[in-house]
């Protein structure tokens, strides 16, 4: 046993300590896998600074302008046209900024990069002029060229970007990136000079400008990434600590896998003088009770979430520590439709119409609610029309009629899902459900997230956990991602019927007939299933009063740029 894993050991709370939420349940007995590396490390920082005496991270944080928050897991890329997971997005917007960024409080569009923007009477034509003092952290302007090198790069097909789709309300942008245009001047993208960028649309889109904020609109610096490989390829290694040249109000200082990412506030960029906070440390934490403890003793100013069993304490002794925000995301099963027995849509039906979710959400403590469609009700105006309804009967129906009668004969079904104490409850939740509903087995198969990630990309799965959180206000951002084209799919399902409605949709002015159309795509995927909605999420987690300028968003979006902290 290492150093650090006895320090962990021995710091682990029994029943009486003091730092413990009172008459609170207590936690499992065991966790049923190894401390993750940075678990450990905190563990041993806990066991030297939780004696009354000694200063704790977060006091000498808030001193400092150091804020100390968790990651639900370890960081997989930085490269702003690569990355997918909720954590990555946590980095990126303390490194990057776009053209536009956010207002701290609702989130509305302000000027980032762009001091300002017009905007053509048809809607299809943004001009962006940038602004003078714009700087990468090595101190030479960002240009409009940088925009369009960026663009292009992420259009690239070689590039395999995920979110490449994103840029398809760009004109040309979708045949580019699909071979069928070779030359990137059809591409709605120009640099008129070194400070003003033009972007010609598709079509009309009022949420254009909210789509600027995500990673694959930010610009990278191309000739950085070039010094040390192709950028158009993947294994690039540019965002190192020692490489990266970043844009955004803090620079990355340093990046030890499992340990710790430490941002600091950075000099050149153009707005540094509201810039608070002096160093961002993030912790990847897959472990909620670990990430709970440490917060208890003074390590964490945020966590990312709250162990379930721990959320009734919380709000019964300790509410001002308790932050339930709303949230716009769903939690899903995806199902491999290429892979026996998901191949038959009876099967994908059964398994989704035998789930009680009204049971399950109360067995994840009551702070989340049942998801019967996809999208969440009421985005930006747009309710889902179709449910899948739970109806046990139903589904033992459909088993029947698929050949497998109370189970019988089904080959034992692998659940694939990552790393964390939460998830875990509900995978054995439905495990059981299905198991006494159903009468099927499912195995369920616990992995490392960057192992479930490299297997959702292979297709190496049955059935998989999955989560989505909207990118932009508007329910395209969640219904696009199953397109048949779309980078995010990974299910192997496609619907031409599906993409012309989408297709359809997103050229359609009149709100009433674009939300029918979205409804008609909707109907269609959850008549397929290929996924399984199981519920729409609120955030649940823990800060420190310290903490200032941390707004409830719906799409949890917190610029660092407008955090500080208060002893």
């Amino acid at each position: 046993m290492t150093a650090a894993r006895e320090l962990a050991r021995r710091f682990r709370p029994r029943s009486g300590n003091p730092g413990h939420p009172p008459r609170g349940r207590q936690p499992r007995a065991a966790v049923s896998r190894l401390l993750s590396p940075v678990t450990c490390l905190l563990s041993a920082l806990l066991f030297f600074t939780g004696c009354p005496q000694r200063e704790t991270a977060v006091q000498r944080g808030n001193r400092d302008q150091i804020l100390h928050r968790s990651l639900g897991y370890d960081v997989v890329d930085l490269d702003p046209h690569l990355v997918t997971g909720i954590a990555e997005g946590e980095v990126m917007r303390a490194l990057f900024e776009g053209l536009v960024a956010e207002d701290p409080e609702n989130l509305h569009p302000v000027p980032g990069m762009a001091e300002r923007w017009d905007v053509s009477a048809d809607g299809l034509v943004y001009t962006f002029h940038l602004r003078a003092d714009a700087k990468w952290s090595n101190g030479t302007p960002v240009t409009a060229a940088d925009f369009v090198a960026s663009y292009r790069r992420i259009l690239t097909p070689s590039l395999a970007a995920d979110y490449a789709n994103m840029l398809y309300i760009l004109q040309g942008a979708e045949a580019y990136h699909k071979g069928a245009n070779k030359d990137f001047s059809h591409v709605g993208v120009s640099a008129v000079d070194p400070r003003t960028l033009r972007l010609v649309l598709e079509h009309p889109a009022s949420y254009f400008l909210a789509l600027l904020v995500n990673p694959p609109w930010r610009p990278v610096p191309i000739a950085v990434l070039e010094q040390h490989g192709r950028s158009d390829q993947r294994g690039n290694a540019w965002t190192r600590p020692e490489r990266i040249v970043t844009n955004g109000p803090f620079v990355l200082k340093k990046w030890t896998p499992n340990q710790v990412m430490i941002v600091e506030k950075s000099a050149t960029y153009w707005d540094a003088a509201k810039v608070r906070l002096k160093a961002v440390h993030f912790y990847p934490m897959d472990s909620r009770d670990a990430e709970e403890r440490a917060f208890r003793a003074g390590q964490l100013h945020i966590t990312d979430a709250v162990p379930v069993a721990k959320i009734a304490a919380y709000r019964r002794d300790s509410p001002h520590l308790l932050r339930i925000d709303p949230y716009l995301a769903t939690e899903f099963l995806r199902l491999n439709t290429q892979r026996a027995p998901f191949t038959d849509p009876r099967i994908r039906r059964a398994f989704a119409m035998a789930i009680d979710r009204e049971s399950l959400m109360k067995a994840l403590g009551g702070q989340v609610k049942p998801a019967h469609a996809f999208t969440p009700p009421d985005t930006a105006g747009y309710t889902p029309a179709a449910r899948i309804e739970t109806n046990v009967a139903a589904a033992r129906a459909l088993l029947k009629e698929a050949g497998y009668e109370g189970g019988r004969g089904l080959p034992v079904i692998e659940f694939l899902y990552p790393n964390s104490e939460n998830v875990r409850v509900m995978a054995e939740a439905l495990q059981e459900m299905w198991r006494r509903e159903l009468g099927v087995e499912v195995r369920l198969i616990n992995q490392d997230l960057k192992v479930t990630f490299a297997a959702r990309r292979s297709g190496d799965f049955q059935m998989m956990r999955s989560n989505w959180i909207g990118d932009y206000l508007d329910p395209a951002t969640f219904l696009d991602i199953f397109r048949g084209d779309s980078g995010n799919n990974y299910t192997g399902w496609s619907n031409s019927s599906y993409d012309a409605a989408l297709f359809a949709a997103a050229r359609t002015i009149d709100p009433a007939a674009r939300r029918e159309l979205l409804q008609k795509a909707e109907a269609l995927l959850l008549e397929a299933v290929p996924i399984i909605p199981i519920y729409y999420y609120t955030h649940v987690f823990l800060k420190q009063p310290s903490v200032q300028g941390w707004h409830p968003t719906l799409l949890d979006h917190h610029p660092y740029k407008h955090v500080w902290l208060e002893n």
